[in-house]
């Protein structure tokens, strides 16, 4: 039965190491580390696409989209996204809004940030006011604190496709 809304929970972990370039929220920042991943290793993406999965039951993207399988070997995450997009619709929902949240200390997200919200609003086709990013730092501590690594965590909102 089709409830009139469904809310996922997402989270996701990287590490960070040079020589990797550093995608968040289907953007490129510039640091001098980088996500280590099967994928791209989009840390945001990747935690909105288990969150939407999440909502309608239909596992996570490590269920979907294998770091076993070769055809998702350095895969934009991008196209994680959308697939996952695609996944809730045949279910019968789309997504409302997205409230995320980035841990990390290096590079800042503020001004990258408007343009994470239109990428991830575009491949979902709702606004980009449905889309929040925020950012915190973990204040040195952890793996997060000593730039060890990422983390991000999303919370989705789908509603019914009328």
């Amino acid at each position: 039965m089709i409830q009139p809304f469904r809310i996922g929970y997402g989270i996701d972990f990287h590490q960070l190491v040079a020589g990797r370039e550093l995608w968040i929220g289907g953007v490129k920042l510039e640091h001098f580390k980088g996500a280590l991943g099967h994928s791209d290793a989009d840390v945001l993406l990747h935690a909105i696409c288990d969150a939407m999965l999440g909502a309608v039951a239909l596992g996570d993207i490590g269920f979907h989209f294998p770091d076993t399988d070769y055809a998702y070997k350095n895969i934009d995450s991008k196209i994680l996204l959308q697939k996952s997009n695609e996944l809730i619709n045949k279910a019968g929902y789309q997504v409302g809004n997205i409230d995320s949240t980035i841990c990390l200390e290096l590079p800042k997200i503020k001004p990258y940030a408007p343009e994470m919200q239109k990428t991830i609003a575009n491949i979902l086709s709702v606004d980009p006011s449905a889309v929040s990013i925020k950012a915190t730092t973990s204040e040195k501590m952890g793996f997060v604190g000593r730039e060890e690594g990422i983390a991000a965590y999303a919370t989705v909102l789908l509603t019914a496709i009328q």
